[in-house]
Order: C-alpha cells, then sequence, then structure tokens
C-alpha cells in the first residue's frame, strides 16, 4: 500500500513554503508579517537547508503570473496583537503586547510561470507587473524558483566569478556581453579586494572562452582585447600567463620582455597641444593650430617637391625680415634673444641642407647662405649666445636669402593640413614653425604672446623623463602603433600598460591620447567593416585620470580635463563600436558623475566614506540603496553585485585568485620586517642612478 504524499497538490506544496502575510505594500517597500512557525534560522522544507530569515535574502509574493520576488532588507520584532488564527477559537482572547517578528522587502522583479513538458519552470524578468495586495502569503522560494533567481537564462550563465552567500551558496555566473558591452564600475576600499576581481574577471573570462572554444573543437585562443592602464604596475606579473599578453613600460624598461610604452607627439590634436602647451585661445591657439595644420600637410607627397621647398624659404624670409623690422629685442645679445631667432636660423639651416642638390639651379646660392649661417655660429660661439646677433649679420642672411628665393621656382602652393589628423611629422619643429607662422602676417596681434607658447613647446619636448615616450627613438607608423594596443585581429591581445613612471606633468594628456586613438580607431573600423571589434578598456585607480573637474570654459582646458573628456566620450558612444569600460576606484565621489552614470554594471566591495556610500546610493537601480548598508561591514573578496549583468543583486564570495595571477597590490608587512621575518632590501645609490639618468 503507497502512503500518500501529505504535500501532493501544488497548493499543499506552496502552503508548506508559506512564512508571512502582507501588512502593507508601497511601490518601493513591501511590509510583512512572520507566521509563528515561520523558521527561526534555518529552512528545511525547501528541498536543502536554507538560511531564514536573512538579510539580502530572496522572498516570493505568489500571484497570477507567478510570483513577486523581494529582497530583505530588514528585519525587527515589533509590540502587536497575538496574530488571529483562520480556524481557531482566538477571537474571545484579551489582546496583549505580543513580540510579533517582522521584515521589510524591495521588491525586484518577477517570476514568470511557463509550462514545459507538464513541468511549472520560471523564469525572472526585471521590473515588477503587479503589486500584491494586504493579506498575500510570502513565501521561501522553492527550489525551481530559486533556480531561476540565481542562475538565470542559459545565456547569462557563461563565466563563473563566484559564489551566492544567501540562495544554497549557488554559483555565480555572468554574461561577459553585459558585463562589458554596458561598461563595469569595481568600486571598494583598498584592501577591499577591487583590484584581483578586475583580474579576475579578465582571467575568468578567457578562461570560459578557451573551455567554449575547446568544447567547439577550436583550439585557437579567444579572439579578445583587454587594454588595462596601470598607474601603480600592479599588473606586470598578473595576467602575463595569458594568450597575447605585452607588457608596456616607459623606456628603458625594467622587465624581460617588456616593450616600450610610446605616444608619439604627433599623435596629439590640436586641443591636446593646446592643453599642455597652456595655449590662450584667443591670441596662442589659433597660431599653435595653423603651426599643426601645416606642419602635417607638409608630408602631402602631391605637391612637388621644388614648391614645397620654395614655400618654405618664403615663409623663412618673412620671418628674417620680421625679425628686422621688430628691433634687436628680438636677435640681440643683450635683450636675451626673448624671440629666439637664432633658433629660427638653425632651423633654416636645416631646411636648406635637407634639400640641398647640386644639380639644382639654385644650389650656388644655397651654398653660400648654409656657409654664412655655419660662419655666424661660429663666431657666435665664443661665449655669447646664438641668439646675439649685429644688425650687420642680420641683414646679410636676409640679402643672401633674396638672392635664394630669385632662383627658386614660383610657389602658389597653400598647403592646408588637417591639424587633428595623426600624420606623422617632427615635433621637434614645433616650435620654430609657430615663429614661422607669426611671421606670415597673418596673425601680427599674436606676436608679442608667442614667446611663452614657443618655450612650453621646447619645455615640454626637451623634457629628458617624457622624451622617450613622445619623441622615441624608433618612431612607430599608425599602423603598428594601433597594431601594439589592438592586435591584429588573428588572436587574444592583452595589453598591460605600465603608467607608474610616466611623469605626472604629462600622464593625463597620454593617458587622453591614448584612450582618444582607440576609441576613433574603432569607430573606424566599424564604419570600414560594418561590425564592431569588442574591445574592454580597464581604469585602474579611475579617480586619477576621470576626476571631476571644474570648468575653466574655453579659455584653458587643463589636461586633466582633456582626459576626463575623453573617457565621457567613450562612455557615452564607446558601446556602440564595441569598446567597454571597466573603472576600478577606491573613492567613487571623486569620479566624474557622467562616466558613473554610463556604467551599467556595478561590483561594490567594501566602501566606508560616507560621501561613497551617498554617491553609489543615487547610482545604484531599483530603489536598492537599503543593500548598500552592508557595504561598510563586506570582509575581503565579498561584494555585491548588481546592474544589468546580475538578473537580480546578488551578494557573493568572488573566486580566490593564485597567489601568482594577484595584482601585486598587497598590504605591507609591517610586522614582518620590524621582526626579521622578511629582510629589506635597500639599494639607494642603484635608484638615485635610474632615477637621475646616470645608471
Amino acid at each position: 500500500m503507497t502512503v500518500p504524499d501529505p504535500l501532493s497538490t501544488p497548493t499543499e506544496r506552496q502552503a508548506a513554503l508559506t512564512v508571512g502575510t502582507v501588512d502593507s505594500v508601497a511601490p518601493d517597500e513591501i511590509l510583512a508579517r512572520l507566521e509563528l512557525d515561520a523558521p527561526q534560522t534555518t529552512a528545511l522544507n525547501t528541498g536543502s537547508p536554507t538560511a531564514f530569515p536573512r538579510l539580502n535574502g530572496f522572498v516570493v509574493i505568489p500571484n497570477e503570473t507567478g510570483a513577486l520576488v523581494g529582497i530583505v532588507t530588514w528585519l525587527g520584532v515589533e509590540a502587536s496583537s497575538y496574530p488571529k488564527r483562520p480556524g481557531l477559537k482566538d477571537f474571545g482572547l484579551v489582546d496583549l503586547p505580543f513580540p510579533l517578528r517582522k521584515m521589510r522587502m524591495v521588491p525586484v522583479g518577477t517570476l514568470e510561470r511557463t509550462t514545459d513538458h507538464q513541468r511549472s519552470t520560471f523564469r525572472l524578468r526585471r521590473g515588477v507587473v503587479t503589486y500584491p495586495s494586504v493579506g498575500d502569503p510570502v513565501a521561501l522560494p522553492s527550489a525551481d524558483q530559486l533556480e531561476a533567481l540565481t542562475r538565470g537564462r542559459p545565456e547569462d550563465r557563461r563565466v563563473h566569478i563566484g559564489r551566492m552567500l544567501l540562495g544554497n551558496e549557488a554559483d555565480v555566473r555572468v554574461d561577459p556581453d553585459k558585463l562589458f558591452g554596458r561598461h563595469l564600475a569595481v568600486l571598494g576600499n583598498t584592501g577591499s579586494g577591487k583590484s584581483c576581481s578586475v583580474a579576475g574577471l579578465i582571467r575568468w573570462s578567457l578562461e570560459g572562452a578557451t573551455q567554449d572554444r575547446e568544447a567547439a573543437d577550436t583550439t585557437d585562443s579567444p579572439n579578445s582585447r583587454f587594454i588595462v592602464l596601470d598607474p601603480n604596475g600592479e599588473y606586470r606579473t598578473a595576467l602575463e600567463d595569458l594568450p597575447g599578453f605585452r607588457l608596456f613600460q616607459v623606456p628603458p624598461v625594467e622587465t624581460e620582455n617588456a616593450a616600450a610604452f610610446r605616444v608619439p607627439a604627433w599623435l596629439f590634436n590640436s586641443q591636446e597641444w593646446a592643453s599642455i602647451t597652456v595655449a590662450s585661445a584667443r591670441t596662442q591657439r589659433p597660431v599653435l593650430t595653423q603651426a599643426l595644420r601645416e606642419l602635417r600637410a607638409d608630408l602631402d607627397d602631391n605637391i612637388p617637391p621644388d614648391e614645397a621647398f620654395a614655400a618654405d624659404i618664403h615663409k623663412y624670409r618673412a620671418a628674417v625680415a620680421s625679425a628686422r623690422h621688430m628691433g634687436p629685442e628680438h636677435w640681440a645679445h643683450d635683450y636675451g634673444g626673448r624671440m629666439s631667432t637664432g633658433g629660427l636660423l638653425k632651423s633654416l639651416r636645416a631646411e636648406i641642407e635637407s634639400q640641398l642638390d647640386d644639380d639644382k639651379p639654385w644650389a650656388p646660392e644655397a651654398h653660400d647662405l648654409v656657409d654664412d649661417l655655419n660662419g655666424l655660429e661660429k663666431d657666435l660661439l665664443n661665449g655669447r649666445n646664438w641668439d646675439s646677433f649685429t644688425a650687420t649679420q642680420l641683414r646679410d642672411v636676409h640679402r643672401k636669402l633674396d638672392a635664394l628665393v630669385l632662383k627658386l621656382p614660383s610657389s602658389h602652393v597653400n598647403r592646408v593640413g588637417n591639424e587633428d589628423a595623426p600624420v606623422r611629422f617632427d615635433a621637434g619643429l614645433l616650435a620654430d614653425r609657430v615663429d614661422l607662422v607669426v611671421s606670415s602676417g597673418v596673425f601680427e596681434d599674436a606676436r608679442k604672446y608667442i614667446s611663452g607658447l614657443r618655450m612650453r613647446i621646447r619645455s615640454v619636448l626637451g623634457d629628458e623623463r617624457s622624451q622617450p615616450i613622445l619623441l622615441p627613438d624608433a618612431e612607430p607608423s599608425l599602423e603598428q602603433w594601433l597594431t601594439d594596443f589592438l592586435g591584429d585581429g588573428k588572436g587574444s591581445s592583452t595589453a598591460v600598460i605600465d603608467l607608474s613612471l610616466v611623469p605626472s606633468d604629462v600622464v593625463e594628456v597620454v593617458v587622453a591620447v591614448l584612450s582618444r586613438m582607440l576609441f576613433e580607431a574603432l569607430q573606424r573600423h566599424r564604419r570600414l567593416h560594418k561590425e564592431s571589434l569588442p574591445t574592454t578598456l580597464v581604469l585602474e585607480e579611475a579617480h586619477t585620470f576621470v576626476q571631476a573637474h571644474p570648468e575653466h570654459g574655453d579659455e584653458y582646458t587643463t589636461p586633466g580635463e582633456m582626459c576626463v573628456r575623453s573617457f565621457e566620450r567613450i562612455a557615452r558612444e564607446g558601446r556602440k563600436f564595441g569598446l567597454g569600460l571597466v573603472l576600478s576606484s577606491q573613492r567613487p565621489s571623486e569620479l566624474s558623475p557622467t562616466i558613473l552614470a554610463q556604467c551599467n554594471t556595478f561590483l561594490l566591495h567594501r566602501l566606508v566614506n560616507d560621501r561613497d556610500q551617498a554617491l553609489v546610493g543615487k547610482l545604484v537601480p531599483d530603489n536598492l540603496s537599503g543593500l548598500l548598508s552592508d557595504l561598510p561591514s563586506l570582509p575581503s573578496r565579498h561584494a555585491l553585485l548588481l546592474g544589468w549583468a546580475a538578473p537580480l543583486p546578488t551578494m557573493l564570495e568572488v573566486k580566490e585568485l593564485a597567489k601568482n595571477h594577484r595584482p601585486q597590490s598587497a598590504d605591507p608587512d609591517f610586522w614582518a620586517v620590524w621582526t626579521g621575518k622578511r629582510s629589506a632590501k635597500v639599494d639607494w645609490a642603484k635608484i638615485s642612478k635610474k632615477w637621475t639618468g646616470t645608471a
């Protein structure tokens, strides 16, 4: 004889899971009272032991479409009337205060019931379709419902990143398309595990893609692109075993097999040049823009070489004539050579020597002028400045320039280039070209304001610390530069850029140029191929580069503002072209609000500062700011995942990385050094030599 299952009907099974009743309903909060026989610490009737009641736990409120899903945000005991139990004679009792357990929950989604092969299944949808009414039962999720809550749809289960702290400790899996495609913010105080989380997300995503390829009998590495901007040098070894790994460092490189980090100055557009040289908008920026336009146009192969050379000599002649006209303060020793006429003449000599050919009809005049300039330099190398001329010497140079111009072909060339195009040119000529532009007479009002601009250009390009980056010995072509960071499209490319030794006065503009160039390259790739090239740009210590800056208007844009603007554009438009952004920061309150607002997924580690908590509370979706009250007390590696990549806000423990796969961001071992358990190696001589460039 078969003993019937006492919970054989759906109604009976649902009743066994009921733990309370709805007391009040609001759009952002539901209050329920727990039954007297509801579990105290652990529920045993859900298929497996489940912790209940717990903060951040799941409960469901059945309705006609399936069930509304709520997350518990508050638990407490309130003095209430003794609950009246239907069918029992409780109604004649005297009402005395009774300690009744209650809980508040936030509605976050709806479990829709579908029938498949005579079996009910559930699918989670964000948002609330039907709100409950007062008196509706509140229940623990069944095994099928819990599976739908913790695992989501099959396509959302691609990469395993940790385990859920509630919900039977189920695996937490995410879809990289949602994680990286719509921007991710990993936020937490130092030591909370955010750097390990970032490194783990990259590693686990590539491992998941590799396993999927192996299942499809494909042995190639994943065709992925990750670019990590690392201001502290933490990722040098964390990702080195991944396919397509490349480490970029400021020359001279310190790590074996590392490549030189190069962002040639000719990649800068006019706005970035204006920012780094502090060019004023009204007087200096138009001159700078014209100089850049001419230097980039000099490489136009369609212009006959003789005509191009003649056009340049005409400009030098005008510059010398202008210096003579303006008086000795521009070329005499007593005035310190403020306009650097000597530098102008050295540039003129270099230009002539680069084009000098004895077969040309103007060769004798060119040789005569070069000999005169060489002699002039020797005469002035007796302890006096190269800028110190007499009126007679400068007049002789002017006359010989006139003689050369008469022998050159007529030039009607008006070369107009694009000042923002990444066309390679010799950036060392920019300061002299500024002088030439001013001497043309078009910018007559700017003449007296140009000396400062020229000095700043030479200062930026003459800094020995930044020269290996801005003026590298082996300058790459644009194609080679893009391939270095984005790969060739045939396999995985993981580029870690160590920014720790980039000079602080140029690091922001270098990062701005790098991010802008990568974004524009992916824009053009999509236009050409009609499809995006998925790429992820990871910005560690994001508050260093995308800090909210006060606007200065059009008069002056700081390098920091240029950097913020570049990343704000990526945050707004990057998804359309396959460029995802990952921000990692310990101070979210200092980040650009525009960039944070564009992040659709948040992985929140421990946050203690009240300003940071308040800001994050305004950014998170679903009115879930109450869940953030856990953030100050989260242990390391514990985090709250919420947003587009998570079916529901999930408290999880992030998977642990092997020690050799962790970024080098561990806490310092004060006690181990103090007590002699770890030796402290000191070599200030070696450090000082490298620091000063004398090693």
